[in-house]
């Protein structure tokens, strides 16, 4: 049952991570659209492996998942620091709101992922 609930958590979180970059696609395909690009592949993404957890939730959809989570997370921090080539208005912009909730989300989706794989049983995993 708990890995059940943490596939439903994990999924929403994928739906939330895809309708959040989803609102700010437009934005990035005027400024830079190799970032935009990379935009699509996640909500692609993201959206199948929501599908994945529904059905199926195995380790490998909740290994996706975290790894998915952990590359916006790593990309939204240099995106932050030092920028992406071409994109260099966002640096020192940690307080952007639509920003701040995908860190939130991406977050919560990693814990949740780590912990269904922890939770799995030792068959499943």
């Amino acid at each position: 049952m708990v890995v059940l609930n943490r596939r439903v958590a994990v999924g929403l979180g994928l739906a939330s991570v895809a309708a959040i970059h989803i609102l700010d696609l437009p934005g990035k395909f005027a400024e830079t659209p190799y970032l935009a690009a990379f935009y699509v592949v996640l909500i692609i993404a993201s959206f199948v492996l929501t599908e994945r957890l529904f059905v199926a939730g195995t380790r490998r959809d909740f290994l996706a998942a975290a790894a998915l989570s952990a590359a916006v997370i790593v990309g939204f921090t240099i995106n932050r620091t030092v920028g992406m080539p071409g994109a260099t208005g966002d640096i020192g912009n940690w307080l952007e709101p639509l920003g701040l909730l995908s860190i939130v989300v991406e977050a919560f989706v990693l814990w949740q992922s780590i912990a269904a794989v922890v939770a799995m049983p030792r068959k499943a995993r």
